[in-house]
């Protein structure tokens, strides 16, 4: 009688479906969160812009806009961020999501939402 070694061939596939799987999540999923990371960074830096209590929402959001654009994100809308001001605080609320196709009929929905409160320097 033989004793078996090695994996079977299911086995090997099934090992290959799922890290071929891990793979695509990734692919398709990763750069969707380095585009929030990004956004993030845009609307952080702005506690380091001057006077920042003294703009507009308007103008605030102009230099968000300009700072995505220099980070090259382009698929993000920034009519979802809400800018509010409470005296000299700059109040930010962004709630977004993401879609992407997975594979044919599959979809991945991804949400994020984020808070800021600063007033600059």
């Amino acid at each position: 009688m033989k004793n078996q070694r090695g994996a079977s061939t299911l086995g090997i596939l099934i090992a290959v479906l799922f890290f071929g799987s891990l793979i695509t999540l990734a692919i398709k999923l990763g750069p969707i969160y380095l585009d929030d990371i990004t956004i993030q960074e845009a609307i952080e830096s702005l506690d380091k812009t001057e006077d920042l209590g003294q703009l507009r929402p308007t103008d605030v959001r102009s230099l968000i806009r300009k700072r995505l654009s220099v980070n090259n994100v382009d698929n993000f809308d920034e009519k979802q961020i809400e800018i509010k001001k409470d005296g000299e605080m700059v109040l930010i609320n962004l709630e977004y999501e993401v879609r992407t196709d997975l594979f044919q009929n599959v979809d991945a929905v991804v949400h994020f939402n984020h808070a800021y409160e600063m007033r600059g320097q």
